[in-house]
């Protein structure tokens, strides 16, 4: 009954552990978002650019499963056109400089995709 003061003492450093990451925020501690570079003629993606932002590693999932278990190798995407389920050929036809495009977003937020365990990745055009 007499350790008001060492839980007093817990009480508060668990709340200054608990608090420092928001404090952390609110003074400036974060990196800014990367703005990866689009080097493309196309006007829109095969899905909107929020849903891609947001959703692509879930459509290259299924384009791969699709591709490989069924054998289909066509997407038809948000307008209606017809491309080709393909992450070198249709993804990087549009977005070419992996370092620039892919890497950026993926290491500022620290994932490691395993497409690269399979796909070759294309050589960068000088």
């Amino acid at each position: 009954m007499h350790d008001g003061g060492k839980i007093l003492t817990g009480l508060a450093v668990f709340l200054v552990l608990a608090l420092l990451p928001f404090w952390h925020n609110a003074v400036g501690g974060t990196a800014a978002a990367p703005q990866p570079k689009i080097v493309t003629q196309e006007k829109e993606c095969v899905a909107p650019r929020e849903t891609i932002r947001s959703t692509h590693m879930e459509l290259l999932n299924t384009w791969r499963d699709t591709v490989v278990r069924e054998g289909t190798r066509t997407y038809m995407d948000a307008r209606g056109k017809t491309v080709n389920m393909s992450l070198t050929n249709t993804c990087l036809s549009c977005h070419p400089n992996k370092k620039e495009f892919c890497d950026a977003c993926h290491n500022y937020l620290a994932v490691s995709p395993y497409c690269w365990q399979c796909h070759v990745e294309k050589k960068e055009s000088a």
